[in-house]
């Protein structure tokens, strides 16, 4: 296993040695899909699900047993985005079971075959273009089929599911539903960041999916264990982090893992080796994270409508904000007027500027919020 020059990852999971905790979670997401149930995984964004899934994915007793698949949907907008997202993501999961493995579901896709090829040597190439799906349902239906028909079990994780909500097509829902409930080798992770509308789509007796999979909410990481996963891999670095320190990002980021992550890897990063990382140092790290994003901050505020750039400013003002297209928060920020800020909040939300979750509104990126905050 190889030795990493900064222990806290910000991107893709690495092995279980830098995957802090999670280790009830880990035990309840294993057991639900080895013994038959389908599974949904809800939690506000950033907080790991796609770490936990991959570290879950690397247990020994799903690695190798399984084909396991992640397929992460968040820019999807349509059933056809998703069937192509699925079937890319097959092929490339397949790779390191060998050709026979890929010629599985080859064989079985047949409305794809034109976009697998192989070399010489049997290595696969995915060319297919989106266009180059003619009929969707058709191809979903292959796909299914393959799973279905796979060498081993199979384990789907669709990250994002509730993009699956808004797509153009109707019944979307009612369609993988039933694809779902036919399909007996394989067991799904339904992964989604929007509680409420998650929530919706598994537990109102109206929609598709009620009552079809075990329910998982995923919360912060308890803060004894991040602050001894940090201890540990500081003197594991020959470097020491003075007592409070990782108390004081776990509450200024709520625990939220990626943030508090990113606050270790930057403090990791100017702390000398046999130095210590201390209280101190946390506005010296936010503000080279703050300076790194700069540019794309100022990008991001050029970029908005008028309208919009006001009640991001405004909202992130209040921290939390509730009923924003009230007289009284339009006068209280100077906004236009209660039905330009319902337009703009709608714009904003579509952007994944803000999040709404049980009638509080507030920014999305913590950073971004933070930068506002010295700037506007």
């Amino acid at each position: 296993m190889r030795t990493l020059k900064n222990p806290f990852i910000t991107s893709s999971y690495e092995s279980a040695e830098y995957f802090c905790d999670r280790e009830q979670e880990s035990r309840n997401l294993i057991r639900e899909v080895t013994n038959g149930n389908n599974l949904a995984l809800i939690s506000t964004r950033r907080m790991g699900k796609t770490g936990l899934i991959q570290h879950c994915f690397h247990n020994p007793e799903i690695k190798g047993n399984y084909y396991t698949f992640f397929v992460d949907i968040y820019a999807t907008k349509s059933l056809r985005d998703f069937v192509f997202s699925l079937s890319r993501v097959i092929v490339n999961g397949l790779k390191p079971f060998g050709r026979k493995a890929i010629e599985g579901f080859w064989n079985s896709v047949k409305s794809l075959q034109g976009g697998i090829t192989f070399d010489p040597v049997g290595n696969p190439s995915f060319n297919l273009q989106l266009g180059d799906i003619h009929s969707t349902e058709a191809t979903l239906d292959e796909i299914f089929r393959y799973l279905e028909r796979a060498a081993k079990p199979v384990i789907v994780a669709i990250d994002e599911f509730q993009q699956v909500a808004s797509y153009t097509e109707k019944n979307v829902e009612a369609l993988l539903r039933t694809h779902v409930q036919h399909c007996r080798n394989a067991r799904f992770i339904f992964a989604g960041s929007q509680r409420h509308v998650m929530g919706s789509m598994f537990t109102s007796a109206s929609r598709p999916f009620y009552q079809s999979v075990s329910m998982m909410y995923l919360e912060s990481i308890d803060l004894a264990e991040y602050a001894a996963f940090a201890r540990a891999h500081f003197e594991k670095g020959g470097r020491q982090i003075e007592p409070g320190t990782v108390e004081s990002i776990y509450e200024r980021f709520d625990g939220i893992t990626w943030y508090v992550q990113k606050m270790l890897n930057t403090l990791y990063s100017i702390t000398p080796e046999k130095g210590q990382c201390t209280v101190k140092m946390i506005p010296e790290a936010l503000q080279n994270i703050l300076d790194s994003n700069n540019y794309t901050f100022q990008e991001i505020l050029f970029r908005l409508p008028e309208r919009q750039k006001q009640l991001l400013i405004a909202i992130n003002k209040e921290g939390e904000a509730r009923a924003v297209t009230s007289g009284g928060f339009v006068k209280k920020n100077s906004l236009p007027s209660p039905s330009s800020v319902q337009a703009a909040l709608k714009g904003l939300l579509e952007k994944d500027f803000i999040t709404h979750e049980q009638g509080v509104y507030r920014i999305y990126d913590r950073f971004f919020g933070i930068w506002l905050e010295e700037n506007y």
